[in-house]
């Protein structure tokens, strides 16, 4: 189907998916974590990560879902498949990498292990535990934030390097 309608319904679905996603790894990442990481109790620090992580990961769930499912529509609706043959559109990799990691994290990762794997290491040693988590969200959100900016940038015609 080539209606335009659906199509800026999608892209605005996507923009939100997008805000609310990257906008609640941020949270955790700049917010969450280091206030848990100032927690002493070790007990409660894992009991409180776990509680408020796991109301997240469905939120982020959900989003990551929604902004797959339209960002692969608006592609088959733009016929802009062969935009990932160029290097100009660095950000649509990114975008896609990004999209690839949390997917593999929250569907498969998580469920299968990282979720026992985190709690068994949480309890041996809660600060080396929670000091590694927060290193990969600030990695994740790093590349999330690069690809928001590149895609907002190269989707109004910007050409990064083309000056």
């Amino acid at each position: 189907m080539r209606d335009p309608d659906v199509f800026v319904l999608a892209r605005a679905l996507h923009v939100l998916g997008v805000v609310l996603w990257i906008g609640g790894v941020a949270f955790v990442t700049t917010v969450l974590l280091p206030a848990l990481r100032r927690t002493k109790d070790p007990a409660r620090r894992l009991e409180l990560f776990e509680s408020l992580e796991g109301r997240f990961a469905w939120q982020a769930r959900i989003v990551t879902l929604v902004t797959g499912l339209t960002g692969f529509y608006m592609l088959h609706y733009l016929d802009a498949w062969s935009r990932y043959q160029s290097l100009a559109y660095w950000w649509i990799h990114l975008m896609t990498l990004v999209w690839f990691l949390f997917t593999m994290v929250l569907f498969v990762l998580e469920p299968l292990f990282l979720h026992r794997w985190f709690h068994e290491r949480a309890s041996a040693n809660g600060e080396r535990a929670f000091r590694f988590a927060q290193v990969m969200h600030v990695v994740l959100l790093t590349l999330s934030l690069v690809a928001v900016v590149g895609a907002v940038a190269g989707s109004h015609g910007y050409a990064f390097g083309s000056r």
